[in-house]
């Protein structure tokens, strides 16, 4: 008989919650939890819990350098006194924020199972890299 924490990935598990914590409660100090996490304990992982570490570290590091590339972009354009400007920023953020935090929720259910979850554009490379990882 087995239990569902006996199914789940445990480092898998961590790096999506690391992932939803940066998101959410302590932006910057979960991205480094996470760095080091995944500086430390990638080479043990297994195929799983290395895929679900590879993403959680790329989404966060290229969905925070957009949100900030983009929205400097549009003050930038728009010019920071424009109510419109702010308008654009605030549902940028927000729409692309959201979506973040719903791709982490996703992979942290299938980390709890023990699956892999493929985030979009990043997770086909992932699987590469971690079937090269495979290979001797």
């Amino acid at each position: 008989m087995s239990s569902q924490a006996e199914s789940s990935a445990p480092l898998a598990v961590w790096a999506e919650s690391l992932y939803l914590l940066n998101l959410l409660i302590v932006p910057g100090l979960g991205f480094a939890a996470l760095l080091w996490l995944w500086w430390h304990k990638r080479a043990e992982a297994s195929r799983v819990e290395w895929l679900h570490l590879y993403q959680t570290v790329m989404v966060s590091f290229w969905g925070g350098l957009l949100i900030v590339i983009v929205a400097s972009l549009m003050l930038l354009l728009g010019g920071g006194d424009s109510p419109w400007t702010w308008l654009w920023v605030l549902l940028y953020f927000t729409f692309v924020h959201s979506s973040l935090i719903l791709l982490g929720v996703l992979g942290l259910v299938k980390a709890l199972n023990g699956q892999v979850f493929r985030y979009p554009w990043l997770g086909r490379r992932a699987e590469r890299l971690a079937a090269e990882r495979a290979e001797p």
